[in-house]
């Protein structure tokens, strides 16, 4: 009897849960391939659909956390057409425009972000604002918490922001130091029953802001595989970037909205810094917290739109069809198209899903360059001589579509420059296009691929 009225009032949930979920998936701005897959598994097998949904299907949050940018102050930044169709394209989203007078430095590798890292922790003055993906407490992680701390014991405000679900292994133990110290620390959505619809929605930013003067951004986690000492030859390609200037205050502000959304509690916003350099710069967040996705639109309007050049690398390469598309046209049409990924991954299952991603690319006359000295993590996406981003946008699903990211977009020849001549630097330890693969694989790649819509 009990158990026949609990499968009468499972039934009755899942059909009510049913005609909830149906119109708000219709409403949801995704893909047709991405909604029709979602309907067939709620409609068809509701009991793995309906619970799978609840718990990855969420894309956007209600509000806008995400405030309004800072307004430009001083000169505008002298944009050729191509590049100022970019900036306006990025700040018809919302975000804030090309700011002039940065000065930038690329961090060239492992050793040069932690060093930087500690520099900018060292030399902050009134506070220090931190967000992270993945914060481990291995070697690298302990050093920068201790850090974090020193700052604080002499009167710096710091704040400390991670992942719920990257930083998931810390525990209160390890932040102990910073938070005796007078540091705050919090987690960004973390992994609990009462958030459980939003746990598909993870912050990947990485950003380390001193003083709303200087900050370290990019694409580098904070533990040994990204950044330390130079006794780690295995340590994973990445790239970050020291910034100064105007443009910092963009990333403050995205901290700040950040900070908001996890602990309640506001954080001042400052006003742009005064000029140090000639770098032009614009930061570009992307996710559920921002209207639309610009940074996807941006990489698919510049890939249509550049003539002569467009490089991506990139860990995950999973192009949704309009991008995928775009790459492959830009080919046809006798562009430099060169797509870097390493080989391997980290991640098997995005390696399947990439896979005939990858044939395809080439077929079409798209340059795939295997790295197969170890990972590269790096995320980086140049069009012509017009704009080079960097930061932690992956070219994945999830990336461009689900999490909360920025990347920096350099509009200066300097920048741009110096981002070619890092993936430069990778070119003697790749292998050019992609090995022929057996059906059965092929045909494992395609189910990997299915899950994509479902991300």
């Amino acid at each position: 009897m009990l158990s026949a009225l609990a499968s009468h009032l499972a039934m009755i949930a899942g059909v009510a849960l049913t005609v909830v979920i149906t119109p708000k998936l219709l409403r949801q701005r995704r893909s047709a391939t991405s909604t029709t897959a979602w309907l067939l598994a709620i409609l068809l097998v509701p009991w793995v659909g309906l619970p799978a949904y609840l718990l990855f299907g969420g894309r956007k949050i209600k509000g806008d956390p995400l405030e309004k940018p800072s307004l430009a102050t001083g000169p505008k930044p002298e944009l050729r057409p191509a590049q100022q169709g970019a900036d306006l394209l990025l700040q018809s989203y919302g975000l804030p425009p090309a700011r002039p007078g940065n000065r930038v430095a690329l961090c060239a590798d492992g050793e040069d972000i932690y060093r930087r890292f500690l520099e900018t922790i060292e030399g902050a003055e009134r506070h220090i604002h931190m967000a992270s993906f993945i914060l481990h407490p291995d070697a690298v992680g302990r050093r920068i918490i201790e850090a974090l701390a020193q700052r604080a014991r002499c009167g710096v405000e710091v704040r400390l922001l991670l992942d719920g679900f990257g930083s998931f292994g810390i525990s209160k133990r390890d932040l102990d130091p910073l938070q005796r110290a007078g540091g705050e620390t919090a987690f960004f959505l973390p992994v609990r029953l009462r958030t459980v619809t939003r746990t598909n929605l993870r912050n990947h930013r990485k950003m380390l802001i001193a003083d709303d003067l200087r900050a370290v951004a990019g694409g580098a986690n904070v533990a040994c595989d990204y950044m330390g000492p130079p006794s780690a030859p295995a340590r994973w390609r990445d790239l970050s970037f020291l910034i100064e200037g105007p443009a910092v205050a963009d990333y403050a502000d995205v901290f700040a909205a950040d900070w908001r959304f996890a602990t309640g509690r506001e954080v001042s916003r400052a006003a742009p810094a005064q000029p140090v350099g000639e770098a032009v710069a614009q930061i570009a967040a992307s996710g559920p917290d921002v209207p639309g996705d610009p940074v996807y639109a941006a990489i698919v309007s510049a890939s249509y739109a550049a003539r002569r050049r467009l490089w991506v690398v990139t860990p995950y390469f999973i192009p949704p069809d309009p991008l995928a598309e775009a790459l492959a046209l830009a080919a046809h049409r006798g562009v430099d198209v060169r797509v870097y990924v390493p080989d391997p991954s980290n991640h098997p299952v995005a390696d399947l899903a990439r896979g005939q991603a990858l044939r395809d690319a080439a077929a079409a006359g798209v340059h795939v360059i295997r790295f197969v000295g170890g990972m590269v993590h790096a995320k980086i996406f140049i069009a012509d001589d017009g704009l080079a981003m960097v930061g932690s946008v992956n070219l994945d699903p999830r990336s461009l579509f689900l999490n909360f990211e920025v990347n920096a977009v350099f509009y200066g020849a300097a920048e741009i420059a110096a981002v070619v001549n890092w993936i430069e630097t990778l070119k003697d330890r790749t292998e050019k296009g992609v090995p022929p693969v057996s059906n059965l694989r092929d045909a494992v790649e395609g189910a990997a691929r299915l899950l994509d819509p479902l991300l």
